[in-house]
């Protein structure tokens, strides 16, 4: 074992007594009818489901439900679109990511990997700390996950088995972590330090700190190539180059942003948490170019592979608005489950026909 993590049991299999002194079992899932047609995917905090969107019947297809899996948060695909990775930081981080979370097990965090077609559970970590996301690392290797913890540490695992590899100290309560655009440096925004821990992914080494405003919660990679974080507390966003590790712009948004992404055009999406809504800016400038009224919570962003749709999560109103990217038009808005909040897309898998 490594410092960070207590231990994993990697598939449910392991009876629970392998797992060692854990407060709780390890997560599980209920599996589906298998979905293998492009897909969304959207984590409900509040009820523990994914559920399963198909893109082409605008339709919630199918609920994969999640057992001793409180409040969990973000999901990522891996690059073959087969599996994906939910985190469960066993807290409600939709109370906000300045220490306001509350409720969970006093059990620590979990990552889960599941089948993307049935959502059957592959593999389970169990870890020490509340983790706000698990991402697969570029080569689809390894997967990195935070722990919300002052000093605050990412634990890198086996992307196989979830089995820890190592441990990396960065700054206080780390939430997000993402990878630049091309894949060469990590980024893990410690909310509770103002601040951007940077790592070259090859070789783990640390590169020296970004400062940037209060409570960031994750630095977004953009398609133009660079870094936007959102800064929670300060209303603000910071654009990173992550070539040079400088900030080259910041945004004074006057809202709580919670995700900023960039669309095929090159136009900057923002949700505003606050009024429920994307606020759109002209690329590369603070110009407002619109601003998309979706509902209560506005929090994640995930674009179609073909860049013509975009899927917005509104966790207060447990619903997902369905944009032209275009028109920047609503098409559809379809009921979810309670709290949705992390999203990910997925196209068809190779060789599928059908649902």
């Amino acid at each position: 074992m490594i410092s960070g993590a207590r231990w994993i049991c990697a598939g449910i299999a392991l009876p629970l007594v392998a797992c060692g002194d854990m407060k709780m079992p390890p997560p599980s899932s209920q599996p589906i009818p298998a979905v293998t047609g492009a897909a969304v995917f959207v984590v409900n905090g509040a009820d523990s489901s994914l559920s399963v969107i198909d893109v082409a019947a605008r339709a919630v297809v199918g609920t994969i439900a999640l057992t001793d899996a409180p409040f969990p948060h973000h999901v990522y695909a891996s690059a073959d679109g087969r599996s994906l990775l939910v985190a469960v930081p066993g807290v409600d981080l939709s109370a906000g990511h300045d220490g306001g979370g509350h409720g969970g097990h006093g059990g620590g965090g979990a990552v889960m990997k599941l089948d993307s077609s049935t959502g059957a559970t592959l593999a389970v970590a169990q870890l020490e700390a509340s983790n706000h996301n698990a991402i697969f690392a570029p080569g689809g290797t390894e997967v990195w996950t935070s722990q919300m913890t002052e000093p605050g540490s990412v634990v890198v695992l086996d992307a196989a088995t979830l089995a820890p590899t190592q441990t990396l100290t960065v700054g206080a309560m780390p939430a997000e972590v993402t990878f630049s655009p091309d894949g060469a440096r990590a980024f893990i925004a410690n909310s509770g330090e103002a601040s951007i821990s940077v790592f070259e992914v090859a070789t783990k080494a640390a590169l020296t700190p970004i400062p940037v405003g209060q409570t960031p919660v994750g630095a977004w990679p953009g398609r133009d190539g660079l870094m936007y974080v959102d800064n929670e507390l300060d209303r603000t966003l910071s654009v990173i180059d992550p070539s040079t590790l400088a900030v080259v712009r910041t945004y004074n948004l006057g809202f709580t942003p919670a995700l900023a992404a960039v669309a095929p055009g090159g136009e900057l999406w923002v949700t505003d948490t606050d009024a429920g809504r994307v606020v759109v800016f002209t690329a590369g400038t603070d110009t407002v170019l619109s601003a998309i009224a979706t509902g209560a919570g506005a929090h994640a962003i995930a674009f179609s592979d073909d860049g013509a749709t975009a899927y917005v999560t509104n966790q207060t109103a447990g619903t997902v608005s369905v944009i032209d990217v275009a028109t920047r038009a609503v098409q559809a808005t379809i009921t979810v489950g309670a709290a949705p909040n992390g999203a990910v897309f997925r196209a068809a898998l190779s060789g599928s026909s059908g649902r």
